[in-house]
């Protein structure tokens, strides 16, 4: 997609989410149809695949009440004439349904496919409406469907590149761990170490069983690495780097090797802080 049409994207953004003037909105057919709810149809494009069903009553019951007031985002479809792809708002969409309604208000967009998709996950990130695995397959469809690099991808989300690549690396985990992922059973922080470990099944149960912080997942797997034959997390270890780094406020890192051997290891970001380790070491 060239510049002047990203740059279009992103006013048309924000025509849809009320923070743009009438004359900065992009290509739009028509500002005010009301079509009918059977003439549309869900976004190919769409990342999210889940939508929470006591949020989707909430919705419907607040459309009973009060209508659909901000109208849905769509295009036109290639399956015909009359008919429309649902771009942003398939969850006032699947409310509208559920409310009775026969009809819903839209907005007419003049979108290209990976326009769609753009909208579809800037739209559902801005709201952190996705789940990682629906944000890294989004990334993963404009990586390979639309050749976006993670840079471009970046820019466009306005997510940092090394997010980007995280998030992507979460697809590479077993499958009844990404199923974690989506169910919520399991945050990214929680999984991301587990990237690369050939028993991940079994560690992400054991994280949801003792229901271990992102910070203890980390510790966990650090050990394991550093001596695999170390099969319990020692917590009396975990207790006390934690309430060093209290102390310190700094981030401690200590490997408790089988023999009771290990290292420490304090990190800080500049001088002043170094000095301040220094001082509390050589305190007498």
């Amino acid at each position: 997609m060239n510049a002047s049409k990203k740059k279009g994207l992103g006013r048309g953004l924000s025509a849809l989410f009320g923070d743009a003037s009438p004359e900065e909105k992009i290509k739009i057919t028509n500002q005010s149809n009301v079509v009918a709810i059977a003439d549309l149809s869900r976004n190919p494009y769409q990342p999210r695949q889940n939508f929470k069903e006591e949020k989707l009553e909430e919705l419907a019951n607040s459309i009973r009440k009060n209508g659909v007031i901000q109208p849905i985002a769509v295009r036109h479809s290639k399956s015909g004439p009359g008919r429309y792809e649902i771009v942003a708002g398939e969850r006032r969409w699947l409310a509208a349904q559920r409310a009775g309604l026969n009809e819903i208000p839209v907005t007419i967009l003049d979108l290209s496919d990976v326009e769609s998709l753009e909208v579809a996950i800037v739209e559902n990130i801005q709201r952190d409406d996705l789940n990682p695995v629906e944000e890294a397959l989004g990334y993963k469809r404009l990586n390979e469907e639309f050749k976006y690099d993670h840079e471009s991808i970046s820019k466009l989300m306005s997510k940092s590149r090394s997010h980007i690549s995280n998030i992507l690396r979460l697809l590479t985990l077993p499958k009844d761990v990404i199923s974690m992922l989506e169910e919520g059973t399991l945050t990214s922080g929680q999984a991301r170490p587990l990237i690369g470990i050939s028993n991940a099944s079994s560690i992400a149960e054991e994280i949801v069983s003792k229901n271990y912080s992102a910070r203890k997942v980390e510790y966990l797997i650090r050990n394991k690495k550093e001596n695999k034959r170390d099969k319990h997390i020692d917590t009396n270890i975990l207790k006390t780097q934690e309430r060093i780094e209290k102390i310190l406020g700094l981030k401690v890192n200590i490997i408790n090797k089988k023999n009771n051997s290990g290292k420490v290891t304090i990190e800080y970001k500049d001088l002043d802080q170094f000095s301040l380790i220094s001082e509390l070491l050589t305190k007498n």
